[in-house]
């Protein structure tokens, strides 16, 4: 909110002055009332720069928790020697191993069958006999009793599918032939079962439906063990890995499953450390020495620059101590490197202690993670607390300075009515005077026959 100039209008010659005096006036009201202004301004640009603090704390969080992860299953990344009939979805464990896969006789299908016959109508033609129908779903039998005027493949197809009993029934044309309309039924879930549907069950029991699809399990061996399983998504064989069944196999082909660990994974995710830590370093120097920004000797920059420094000096206690010997290289800025011929030379041994170093355990890299998160977490964080007093600040700024305007611009019209006023007598002055100095004139010519020189 800021004040609108007043423009003087007056009728005597001191109008000029009148108007100077009303526009310095306001200028020196103005003084408190700018200052609140600025320190509002400054409070603006804190919140944005704190919240960019925020962002970047929860990234180099995030990057931790992502190298604690990362460490703590030891990189193992899965690999399938043939993907296109068994894929790896995701790997959660944290030990090597190999697993064969053979015999993979049938993959998960879902039971899908059709009416044996076509029908004239979907909305006339009778589809049973009697009325009184029974649906087979796996273990479970449904009756179904379709009233006279709803005995047709439309009335049907909608008794089945307000069962809820796990299928779902449809109708298509052919749209060829006397009896183009035909019933599909199909399992909502994948699996071998016992799907059917039968007219008139207490009498003739006649098959509406075709029974050449009833589904199918994924049955394949595991280490020469057989399993079955109702879907394709096998997640319950091997602790930590989850893998998909696509192809069948023939004869003696078989296919392993290989969990080690990733070097690729381990560079990806001091990679992403590295970025996050330069964005951080990047945003600290702006707020620190002689051109620091706003937030100087702000707690948080001063504790976020502590635990940068905490972060590049921690020591571990297995045979990798530092991030150094990770290949990670600090530079005179204060900048973090990523020396990929270091991280490729580990040996496999140094490779596990690598992770282990990374790892979240008591005394692992991943340990700190909570103290960053201290400062990102959007509901308890340390900046989070910093933001909600800033905003307490800036309502009462807010409210100072809307307080303040309203009492200047009272304190100027009261002044302007003033010098109105004054104005106004200062014209009628004017005008007395002019009165009487023609008066004077008209006396001298009177007199003396001549005006005054």
């Amino acid at each position: 909110m800021s004040l609108s100039p007043l423009t003087f209008v007056g009728i005597s010659k001191f109008s000029a002055d009148l108007q100077t005096i009303l526009n310095r006036a306001q200028q020196i009201a103005s003084f408190p009332l700018q200052s609140l202004q600025n320190d509002r301004t400054d409070l603006i640009q804190k919140k944005t720069l704190t919240m960019t603090l925020q962002s970047l704390a929860g990234e180099l969080s995030n990057s931790l928790q992502k190298m604690a992860d990362t460490g703590d299953a030891k990189g193992i990344q899965g690999t399938s020697s043939r993907p296109s009939a068994v894929s790896i979805n995701s790997v959660s464990g944290s030990t090597a191993a190999n697993y064969t896969i053979s015999d993979i006789t049938s993959i998960a299908r879902a039971a899908s069958e059709t009416s044996v016959s076509g029908y004239a109508s979907s909305g006339s033609t009778p589809v049973s006999a009697t009325g009184h129908l029974r649906l087979t779903v796996g273990s479970e039998t449904h009756d179904i009793f379709l009233a006279p005027d709803r005995n047709h493949l439309s009335g049907l197809r909608d008794a089945i599918n307000q069962l809820g009993t796990g299928v779902t029934a449809t109708i298509f044309t052919t749209g060829t032939g006397a009896d183009p309309n035909f019933l599909s039924v199909s399992s909502n879930t994948t699996g071998a079962t016992t799907l059917s549907l039968q007219d008139d069950p207490e009498g003739s029991n006649t098959s509406l439906l075709t029974s050449v699809n009833q589904g199918s399990n994924a049955e394949f061996k595991l280490n020469g063990v057989s399993v079955s399983r109702p879907r394709s998504l096998i997640n319950d064989v091997v602790t930590g890995v989850s893998f998909t069944i696509a192809e069948t196999t023939s004869g003696s082909d078989t296919i392993t499953l290989s969990l080690s660990s990733s070097r690729s994974q381990l560079s990806a995710s001091l990679t992403q450390f590295v970025n996050a830590y330069n964005n951080m370093v990047d945003f600290l120097d702006t707020q620190i020495g002689p051109s620091a920004g706003l937030l100087s000797g702000s707690n948080l920059i001063s504790g976020m620059a502590s635990n940068l420094r905490q972060l590049t000096s921690f020591q571990g206690s297995g045979n990798i101590h530092s991030l150094s010997e990770l290949g990670l290289e600090l530079d005179n800025a204060g900048k973090l490197s990523l020396n990929q011929e270091k991280l490729t030379g580990l040996n496999d041994a140094q490779l596990s202690s690598a992770f282990e170093f990374l790892g979240s355990a008591p005394h692992g890299l991943g340990s700190m993670v909570q103290q960053f998160r201290s400062f990102s977490d959007p509901v308890t964080g340390l900046v989070k607390t910093e933001l909600d007093q800033f905003g307490i600040t800036e309502n009462r700024l807010k409210s100072q300075i809307s307080t303040l305007t309203e009492r200047i611009q009272q304190q100027q019209a009261a002044l302007q009515s003033r010098l109105q006023f004054a104005d106004t007598l200062l014209a009628s002055l004017e005008s007395q005077q002019s009165m009487l100095n023609a008066q004077l004139e008209s006396l001298n010519l009177t007199l003396y026959g001549r005006k005054n020189s």
